[in-house]
C-alpha cells in the first residue's frame, strides 16, 4: 500500500526487516545502509525545505541534500510546479520533445564549452557515454583517472575510486574484468611530476583523462589550478581528450561549475544531480564537432528509453533559471562562510568550497588536503561517532566519512548555528 505521510506507519526497524527480505542489504545504494557510520538506515517519508521526516516521525535538519542535487532544498515550489505541470502532460513519450531542447538551449547559450548536449539518466551513464565517445574519436583504448576520484560504477572507473568504495577501503569491485581494468591508468592527484611521467609512458595510447576538477568523493580535495592547467596542456599535447566530471560541482560552485571557476576548458563535460532539479538525470556535452560523432550522426552508439525524461527536463530548467543570476550562489557562499567560521572556532578539521563542505571530525590539520594519500587512518571511527551524536540531535550529515555535505538555499543562518551548537556539544562530550 502507498505510504500516507500524514499517518503513523511502520517503524524503521520494521521497514528494514522487510527490505532485507527483498533487496540486497535492504537498500538500493550501499551508502544508504549507514554501515560506514555504525548505524542502520532510517526511512524518509517526506521532505520539505531543509528538513527530512522519517518513518518514526523524527524531523531531521538535512545537510546531505540527496548527495547534492537539491541546491534549492527539498520540494522547492517552482521546481514542484514545473514537475506537476509535466505530470499533467504525460511523463514519458519515447519521441523527441521540446523540453530537453529548451534546457539544452538554455545551457548552451551560457556555457561556450557546451555547444552540444546529450541527456541521459544518471551521472554514471553520462561518464560511460563520454568515455566511449572519447575512444571512438581518438581510436585509442586507454583511459586515465585519478586516485580517489569517483566517476560512477562503470567497470573502467571502479579502480581506486572514492565514494562508497573509499569508505569501505575497497579499491576495486568484484566483477570488473581484468582486461577492462588493464586499460585504466591511475595517477595521484596534485602530483605534477607523476602526471608528466604518466603521459610520457602512456600518452600516445590515452583516449582521455577524466577528473573531478573538484574531487568530492574522497572527502573534499580542492586541486591547485596549476595542476589542472598542466593536465589540460598534456592532454592537448598528446591528443587525449580532457573530460571534466562535474556531476557534483556543475552548477553548484557557480553556474558554470569548475570549468568557469578555473577558466580551463574541457573537451567534454559530464553533469548530473542539479541539472535535473533532483530528478534522475545525467548529461554530457562538448563542441559540436566532437558530439557529432554520436549516433545518429556518427558511429559511436548511445541510447536510452528514458533519456531526456520530460519531468527531469522541466524541473532542471526551473532550477537553472533560478540559479542563473548568481544570487543563490552568493547566498550559499555566505552560509558556507558562517559555517566555516563556527567550525574553525571549535578547532575541528573542515574543508569548504562554496556550498560543498567536508566535516570529517577530529582536530584541524595544517594545510589543504589535496590527495587521497593524505587521508587519516582514524577518520572512520571518529566520524561514525560524530555522525551518531548529531543524528541524535536531529541533524543528518552524509552517512560516510568520505562523503561531503551540501548547503541549500532552504538553509538559514539559524540552521547553520544549530549545526555549530550541536558540533560544539558533540566535541565537548568527546572531551
Amino acid at each position: 500500500m502507498p505510504v500516507d505521510p500524514m499517518q503513523p506507519g511502520p517503524s524503521a526497524e520494521e521497514l528494514f526487516a522487510r527490505a532485507l527480505a527483498v533487496t540486497p542489504g535492504g537498500v538500493h545504494s550501499p551508502v544508504r545502509a549507514l554501515a560506514a557510520v555504525g548505524g542502520r538506515p532510517f526511512f524518509t517519508r517526506r521532505a520539505q525545505g531543509a528538513f527530512l521526516e522519517d518513518s518514526d516521525g523524527r524531523r531531521l535538519l538535512d545537510f546531505c541534500m540527496a548527495f547534492g542535487p537539491l541546491v534549492l532544498g527539498h520540494a522547492h515550489p517552482q521546481v514542484a510546479a514545473a514537475a506537476s505541470s509535466a505530470l499533467a502532460d504525460g511523463w514519458s513519450y519515447g519521441t523527441a520533445e521540446p523540453y530537453s531542447l529548451e534546457l539544452a538551449e538554455f545551457i548552451a547559450a551560457r556555457l561556450p564549452w557546451a555547444e552540444s548536449i546529450r541527456f541521459v539518466n544518471s551521472g554514471t551513464e553520462a561518464v560511460m557515454s563520454a568515455l566511449r565517445l572519447a575512444r571512438g574519436i581518438t581510436g585509442r583504448e586507454r583511459l586515465l583517472k585519478f586516485e580517489g576520484c569517483y566517476h560512477g560504477h562503470a567497470d573502467a572507473m571502479l579502480i581506486r575510486a572514492g565514494s562508497g568504495l573509499a569508505g569501505s577501503g575497497v579499491a576495486d569491485s568484484a566483477g570488473v574484468p581484468a582486461a577492462v581494468a588493464a586499460d585504466t591508468v591511475v595517477a595521484p592527484l596534485d602530483d605534477v611530476a607523476a602526471l608528466e611521467d604518466c603521459f610520457a609512458r602512456h600518452g600516445p595510447r590515452l583516449a582521455a583523462a577524466i577528473i573531478e576538477p573538484l574531487p568530492a568523493n574522497h572527502g573534499l580535495l580542492p586541486q591547485r589550478p596549476e595542476f589542472l592547467q598542466r593536465l589540460r596542456e598534456l592532454c592537448s599535447c598528446h591528443g587525449s581528450l580532457l573530460i571534466f566530471d562535474e556531476v557534483i560541482s556543475g552548477f553548484r560552485v557557480g553556474f558554470g561549475g569548475m570549468a568557469a571557476a578555473t577558466g580551463i576548458r574541457p573537451d567534454l563535460v559530464t553533469w548530473g544531480k542539479i541539472i535535473g532539479g533532483g530528478f534522475p538525470v545525467g548529461a554530457f556535452a562538448g563542441p559540436r564537432e566532437l558530439m557529432a560523432r554520436l549516433a545518429p550522426l556518427g558511429r559511436v552508439y548511445q541510447a536510452g528509453t528514458l533519456s531526456a525524461n520530460p519531468l527531469a527536463m522541466r524541473a532542471g530548467l526551473a532550477t537553472l533559471q533560478l540559479l542563473e543570476s548568481g544570487d543563490i550562489h552568493r547566498q550559499l557562499e555566505a552560509l558556507g562562510a558562517r559555517l566555516e567560521a563556527r567550525v574553525h572556532a571549535l578547532g575541528l578539521h573542515f574543508a569548504r568550497v562554496g556550498s560543498l563542505f567536508w566535516l570529517p571530525g577530529g582536530q584541524a590539520r595544517p594545510g589543504v588536503l589535496r590527495s587521497a594519500a593524505q587521508g587519516d587512518a582514524g577518520l572512520g571511527t571518529r566520524y561514525a561517532l560524530l555522525f551518531r551524536r548529531l543524528l541524535d540531535a536531529g541533524i543528518y550529515l552524509p552517512p560516510s566519512p568520505m562523503e561531503i555535505g551540501f548547503l541549500s538555499a532552504a538553509h538559514t543562518a539559524a540552521d547553520i548555528d544549530h549545526l555549530g551548537d550541536a558540533l560544539a556539544a558533540a566535541d565537548a562530550e568527546r572531551d
